[in-house]
């Protein structure tokens, strides 16, 4: 990996335009680590506005990024996610041919996406997008759940800050972890983080209005502490149990048990922003019966453990000593 081409389309975001820049751009030959060739592109040589409303000047034609190692396709407006310019949708797919290495940062999975070379593929984007790329494209595998996904050549990663993971996850393949490591010291940031984008995900606990079922699931929430089994579940909404399981699971998509698992462990994570109780007093008040059990099911669910993710998210002020 010799040669970079960072790929930047009108109305691209700055902070991961700076992201690209920062990993493969700067001469940290000091540190050991070698440079790359690194380059600034567009479909139009010159001045590219970025979302902000400044412009980066300099910049080179799609020349130097059909040959380049690596493409870093940097975000860009949602209002040009299906009309992207066929120039760098042909780079896109040459690079793909070749076997390059293709990165792309947040809504840059779009480019890929409509380039065709995501088909049969996982990719990941901001949480926030997910949806829409999965609907778009329906032949790509799509992990909202994830920081950044490595499927063959291609990176994608999630959004803002999931794009330093992924860099570096590339540099850890091509450079290793001890250069990858030097690089990350000096970005300061940790050289692999735990968990992924699930845990920044804001999950309110659902009010359902209109379905059938809607009273019931709003009253299941409110009871959450208790054993919820489907004989009680089914009772309560005047079925039996067969009968219950089977609407349940048209209205809301999962079983009953997934269901509620999953509306436990997004009270276990507003426990752990908002109070400073327990992980055993936490688990018992989700329903959890146990902390391992909580664990277990937190770590499945978010991707990191409910400690982490206190850590990380907690709005409690440590009392002053």
């Amino acid at each position: 990996m010799k040669t970079v081409a960072c790929i930047i389309q009108p109305g691209f975001a700055p902070f991961e335009f700076g992201i690209a820049c920062e990993v493969f751009g700067l001469d940290r030959s000091d540190d050991g680590v070698p440079n790359f060739d690194f380059r600034v592109v567009a479909a139009d040589a010159g001045e590219v506005p970025s979302k902000l409303g400044f412009t980066v000047g300099g910049v080179g034609d799609l020349s130097f990024a059909r040959e380049a190692d690596v493409l870093v396709i940097c975000p860009f407006p949602k209002e040009q996610w299906d009309s992207v310019d066929p120039r760098i949708l042909d780079v896109v797919r040459e690079a793909d041919a070749r076997g390059a290495w293709i990165l792309s940062e947040c809504s840059g999975v779009f480019a890929l996406a409509e380039a065709g070379v995501l088909d049969g593929r996982r990719a990941t984007t901001h949480w926030m997008y997910a949806d829409v790329l999965a609907d778009r494209y329906p032949a790509v595998t799509v992990d909202p759940d994830v920081l950044f996904v490595h499927d063959g050549r291609i990176i994608t990663s999630a959004g803002t800050a999931a794009g330093i993971d992924a860099c570096l996850s590339l540099l850890r393949i091509e450079l290793g972890a001890e250069l990858t490591n030097r690089v990350a010291r000096r970005m300061v940031v940790p050289p692999q983080r735990d968990g992924g984008q699930a845990q920044f995900i804001d999950r309110p606990i659902p009010v359902v209005a209109e379905a059938s079922l809607s009273s019931l699931a709003n009253w299941a929430v409110e009871h959450l502490h208790e054993d919820l089994s489907v004989e009680r579940l089914s009772a309560h909404a005047h079925m039996s149990p067969r009968t219950f399981a089977r609407r349940f699971k048209a209205e809301h998509g999962v079983t009953p048990a997934v269901w509620l698992t999953r509306q436990r462990v997004i009270q276990a994570q507003r426990m752990l922003e908002r109070t400073d109780e327990g992980i055993d007093q936490i688990a018992a008040e989700c329903g959890f019966g146990s902390a391992a059990v909580l664990r277990q099911n937190f770590a499945r669910i978010v991707g990191t453990s409910p400690t982490a993710y206190r850590a990380t998210f907690s709005c409690v002020e440590e009392s002053a000593a």
